[in-house]
């Protein structure tokens, strides 16, 4: 693969969605690497940073249209840029680096805000931040993202829900809700040891709890048209198990801690405190 800069031909190509794009990602850690997957397979030309070699590696073993470059070569042979390294090693490695103005760049670090990414990438201009998840490999994952980014559009919204937001606050509480991963996986486990205490059948348990709660989510439109209140609504009888557990748990506090831990987050994403 070639590691010059992209031709306008190109870069036009690419930003009408009916081309080649030549697509770098600078940082080649688990997200850099499920958004490499969720584009192979379509014709676009990927470079991949160095920086962790052996995750390097083998990606470009695995996927024939990745390759690996340092991250010089990755900015002279891209035009659509994925930022994805930690917070505590960007500045320092950014700053060592020369963009492009036609760079278009997409931040998905926590953590570094837009100011901060436009001095660090001048001159390039076009720049946004996103929030994609490692499932973004297979496609349905959410991506909010802070300005409107069509070079995020182009690439990954054909499979996948691009939720634009006004604000970069705004853009930080999905990366504050993004946590609630870990607790709604941490009931399910919980649900399901109980299960197989009972039952004695630990693996029947858990692929039970998690296809229940994989059907309903499945089966719900991500339109954000208040599909979740309807699921409650479906599951509310009046002394129905569900009912039960799910008043039960509010009794005991739990969604007031929930909100509470996600209000515990504001302070490292630069959110308002809680009024």
């Amino acid at each position: 693969m070639s590691d010059a800069p992209v031709s306008g031909e190109a870069a036009a190509d690419a930003r009408a969605g009916g081309g080649m794009a030549k697509v770098g990602f600078i940082g080649t850690g688990e997200i850099a690497e499920a958004m490499a997957h969720g584009l192979a397979g379509r014709g676009h030309h990927i470079l991949v940073s160095e920086r962790n070699a052996a995750r390097a590696a083998a990606l470009a073993a695995a996927l024939p249209e990745v390759a690996v470059a340092s991250n010089q070569a990755v900015l002279d042979g891209a035009e659509i840029v994925f930022l994805c390294l930690m917070k505590r090693d960007a500045e320092a490695a950014l700053s060592s680096l020369s963009f492009r103005a036609d760079h278009r760049i997409v931040s998905v670090m926590v953590g570094l805000d837009l100011a901060a990414l436009r001095r660090l990438c001048a001159p390039a201009t076009e720049i946004a931040l996103a929030i994609p998840m490692p499932f973004i490999a297979r496609g349905d994952c959410p991506l909010p993202v802070h300005p409107e980014s069509a070079a995020l559009r182009e690439l990954f919204g054909d499979s996948n829900l691009v939720i634009p937001v006004a604000t970069e606050a705004a853009l930080n509480a999905h990366f504050a809700a993004s946590a609630l991963s870990s607790s709604v996986v941490d009931h399910m486990r919980s649900g399901s040891e109980w299960l197989a205490g009972l039952t004695g059948d630990a693996e029947g348990a858990e692929a039970y709890v998690t296809g229940l709660i994989a059907g309903y989510l499945a089966a719900t439109p991500k339109d954000g048209k208040r599909r979740l209140a309807a699921i409650l609504e479906s599951l509310d009888r009046p002394g129905g198990l569900n009912t039960t557990l799910r008043e039960h748990m509010r009794a005991r506090g739990a969604n007031a801690a929930l909100a509470e831990g996600l209000d515990s987050l504001r302070p490292r994403l630069g959110l308002p405190p809680a009024g």
